[in-house]
């Protein structure tokens, strides 16, 4: 099992919580490990679903007294159990509950509530670099972080199987799409272009659906947590911004069969966009697991100045998958700074070793940009 770097039981010592992630990230395995001696609840069980469905009091009438941790796996699949634990937390202070989900679109449009104050949010993501010590940074592009496909023998296979069985069957489960063909054809042309600035048009006449329909399906991905939106930054005066997100699917290997690349040469391309790609995913979980609400955006000028990620407002990223940075490649590190102060401006790339230019930039190696990110050398 890999250690993980979200800490549950200090999240519990505060309060109760929702832990959300895509399926297979690992959230059973770390609850199981973290809360051993805890009462759980699993709604994938056929007969505690139904049963639980029919009776809903049966889950505060069967909680032992004795027992003070109570977890609930997928609790999408039954909102209405909201309005149980609620009473339940109301009526024993010392109760401590965890409700995992791989869907926060049933959960808002399911409950009434989402326990009013009660419960802290938390986000578990695909295995990051501090996770995966010895794993090959060409592995994780390939693979990406899914623990089962790291594991795997066959880890291709897997994935395939993954975006066959869940991104598309279980999304049609959930009750969330009218036409599962119309929303495969979707899914095929947002995986194709997962990093790129979102063109509803474009994706609408690719995937031969109306372009309302595509955002609503953008909208299931993010919701059901198999994709991230990565705003625009507007803060620029000299140069105006432009105002399209990007999208990101929540994994790198998933995207990979998506695009349908087996592999990444380096100097690629698509290494170039998978790296890309993985530095978002880590941005993106250090800010959820340090519970740090700083905006996470990219920049780009009308005049196609551009930066892969600013992180709240002082700290700019960009992503070069080459071995030698040259000084036309710092030039949207450069514009930027012009309009916005940076108290970092980094570029990460593969080169062996880091430097900074003698106007601050720091050139920076993709590992050693990883072990001072989760060293909190960076982002605060």
């Amino acid at each position: 099992m890999y250690k993980r770097l979200l800490d549950l039981p200090a999240l519990l010592r505060h309060k109760s919580f929702f832990l959300l992630g895509p399926r297979q990230t690992g959230k059973s395995t770390l609850l199981r490990a973290s809360f051993p001696d805890a009462v759980y609840v699993d709604l994938l069980e056929s007969e505690t679903y139904h049963e639980l469905s029919s009776h809903p009091e049966y889950l505060r009438q069967r909680q032992p007294e004795r027992k003070s941790c109570l977890i609930i796996d997928e609790i999408q699949k039954l909102p209405i159990l909201l309005n149980e634990v609620q009473l339940m937390m109301d009526r024993n202070p010392s109760l401590r509950v965890v409700m995992t989900g791989s869907s926060a679109r049933k959960l808002r449009r399911g409950a009434a509530n989402l326990l009013g104050g009660r419960a802290w949010m938390a986000s578990l993501h695909p295995l990051v670099s501090a996770e995966t010590a010895g794993v090959a940074l060409s592995k994780r592009l390939n693979c990406g972080g899914l623990p089962s496909v790291l594991d795997s023998a066959n880890p291709l296979e897997d994935l395939r199987a993954y975006v066959g069985a869940y991104l598309r069957e279980e999304v049609r489960a959930e009750g969330l799409i009218r036409s599962i063909e119309n929303f495969s054809r979707f899914l095929d042309v947002a995986g194709m272009t997962s990093g790129e600035q979102v063109n509803y048009t474009a994706v609408a006449n690719d995937a031969g659906v109306p372009a309302r329909t595509v955002r609503e399906h953008y909208q299931v991905l993010i919701d059901t947590l198999v994709g991230h939106e990565l705003p625009a930054c507007q803060k620029t005066r000299k140069r105006k911004p432009v105002a399209m997100p990007k999208f990101y699917l929540f994994d790198v290997g998933v995207a990979n069969v998506l695009k349908h690349i087996e592999s990444h040469s380096v100097g690629s391309v698509s290494f170039g966009q998978a790296l890309e790609h993985q530095i978002f995913l880590e941005l993106r979980a250090f800010l959820d697991y340090r519970r740090l609400s700083l905006p996470l955006t990219y920049w780009r000028s009308q005049s196609q100045f551009e930066v892969d990620f600013v992180v709240g407002d002082g700290v700019a990223i960009e992503v070069k998958a080459k071995a030698s940075v040259s000084e036309r490649d710092l030039k949207g590190l450069r514009a930027l700074r012009e309009d916005v102060k940076l108290k970092h401006a980094l570029v990460v790339c593969l080169e062996r070793l880091r430097r900074k230019t003698e106007d601050g930039i720091v050139i920076l190696p993709v590992q050693e940009f990883f072990e001072g990110l989760w060293a909190g050398e960076w982002i605060v």
